[in-house]
């Protein structure tokens, strides 16, 4: 055998086999590689719409809260009474009453909440729209809680149009913790009601705290394959004390 056919027979190419073959396991591998990226991708996409969800139930949570714990407060008792700044007006059917509120018969969007507080100027006590008193003077908040049309958590400060606060609500629910029993001299919750519950003016002066149930839109849920248990909206729930009633009575 010469060189020339030796060199010829060691330097020939790749088979139409071997070309079809290695294909084949190069489609495999990026099959799986983008199949991969895909699921990443899908995952990353979730736990960011969870994050979203979870930092606006903060937002709406903490906004409700401090204005439901703020409920009947006044500054300077020795110059002021509650008696003279929330007077039966509206729907406060009573004079010195601070937490109204509304529970439609229909499910959704729910109830609203309305709370008043005063608050002497520059004591940087926030309203519903994040506002705080810069006046000068005494000022009187009216907040009034809703979910509006659009679902948003929204707040009419002092009977203007409601701003939206945060986005992505279904509902609101709100039950308000009361004593009704005074048999016992406690302070304590017997009962929790809602606010067609709320038959007497008593049951408003006696609200010790409120429980808030805010429904959000699950923003992973698809109703185009609903079968995968994924609920539609997942409901966050607070007990938030009044600080004008909670402490302990002795």
């Amino acid at each position: 055998m010469n060189a020339k056919s030796f060199n010829r027979r060691h330097q020939r190419g790749m088979t139409l086999i071997e070309i079809l073959i290695a294909m084949g396991i190069s489609l495999f591998l990026l099959g799986g590689l983008f199949t991969i990226v895909g699921n990443t991708r899908r995952v990353y996409g979730a736990q960011n719409q969870m994050a979203q969800l979870l930092d606006d139930e903060r937002m709406a949570m903490t906004m409700i809260s401090d204005v439901i714990q703020n409920s009947g407060y006044f500054p300077n008792p020795t110059i002021y009474t509650a008696a003279g700044l929330f007077p039966a007006v509206g729907a406060f059917t009573t004079v010195g009453q601070s937490i109204v509120g509304t529970h439609p018969s229909t499910a959704a969007p729910g109830d609203t909440i309305t709370l008043r507080f005063a608050t002497a100027s520059g004591d940087g006590m926030i309203n519903c729209t994040g506002g705080t008193n810069t006046s000068g003077a005494p000022a009187l908040y009216t907040n009034k809680f809703s979910i509006d049309a659009a679902g948003n958590l929204a707040c009419s400060l002092n009977g203007a149009a409601a701003t939206p606060l945060v986005s992505g609500l279904t509902n609101l629910q709100i039950l308000y913790g009361v004593k009704t029993d005074f048999s016992l001299n406690n302070g304590a919750v017997d009962s929790y009601l809602t606010a067609s519950e709320m038959l007497v003016a008593a049951n408003w002066a006696n609200v010790i705290c409120v429980k808030i149930t805010l429904t959000f839109a699950n923003p992973l849920y698809n109703a185009v394959t609903p079968g995968l248990n994924i609920p539609q909206t997942i409901s966050f729930t607070r007990v938030v004390g009044v600080m004008r009633d909670t402490g302990v009575t002795t």
